[in-house]
């Protein structure tokens, strides 16, 4: 296969399209956990790290999105926990226990629910975070690619993945290692996971506003801060959240 825009546009073209057709009932699923959330005054909170980080931009507080919405991040634990910690570091996302201090600083009640993304699953952090949402009652969406972590060991000490602990799993359809086209020497170019993971999240977005004005509910969505009322419109939304949904950083 060549290294080329036109080729990276037909991997990425097919990824979409097969990631759309294999994910219709599980995106569906994942709405109807979501929704159930919202109904009861719930909050999603959405984690990932790495360039997994992306898929939580997609669900919180962005413009068309759903406003009760939270981004947990590892700069928390700068940011609202005040520790002297290397965030950019490649192997926080390994240590468990950075999950526990994540939870204790995110704003989080028993009717919240959860979408995690981590193409591989199996970094100590994402994992233990997903246990932790399970051992406190939340309902827990995960986004990951079944062929890479069901190609890795587990780097959580018990063996388990970010996909074991979720009540819905949807794959991004990411290859191993992420990147799509070969090169001669070895490695390959063109991620994915980024794409088809956005693609997914903005569906489930979708599909919960779907849910929610079948209902007859007005859906809290966000309008552009850069269009006229924008501000006005977003600030009377986030007042109803206060205290539970951080926006900035």
């Amino acid at each position: 296969m060549t290294v080329s825009a036109e080729a990276y546009l037909a991997v990425v073209t097919e990824a979409i399209g097969r990631v759309a057709a294999t994910q219709r009932e599980v995106v569906g699923r994942a709405a109807d956990l979501i929704a159930g959330s919202l109904r009861a005054d719930g909050v999603i909170h959405a984690f990932g790290t790495g360039h997994s980080e992306a898929l939580a931009m997609e669900i919180a507080g962005r413009a068309g999105g759903l406003v009760p919405t939270n981004r947990i991040a590892l700069r928390d634990l700068v940011l609202h926990g005040g520790a002297p910690v290397d965030v950019l570091g490649p192997k926080l996302e390994r240590e468990p226990a950075v999950a526990h201090r994540l939870y204790e600083l995110a704003p989080v009640r028993p009717q919240d629910v959860f979408v995690l993304a981590s193409n591989s699953g199996v970094n100590g952090a994402m994992v233990e975070f997903a246990a932790l949402a399970k051992e406190h009652g939340h309902g827990l969406v995960a986004i990951t690619s079944a062929e890479h972590s069901g190609r890795m060991t587990s780097r959580h000490p018990s063996g388990r993945k970010l996909a074991d602990f979720a009540d819905v799993v949807l794959d991004n359809g990411a290859p191993y290692g992420d990147a799509t086209l070969p090169l001669p020497g070895g490695g390959a170019v063109g991620a994915v996971s980024s794409i088809t993971a956005a693609l997914l999240a903005q569906q489930i977005v979708a599909e919960v506003v779907a849910r929610l004005l079948a209902a007859g509910e007005r859906p809290p969505v966000y309008l552009s801060a850069n269009i006229a009322g924008g501000d006005e419109h977003n600030a009377e939304l986030e007042a109803r959240y206060a205290g539970r949904i951080r926006r900035g950083a």
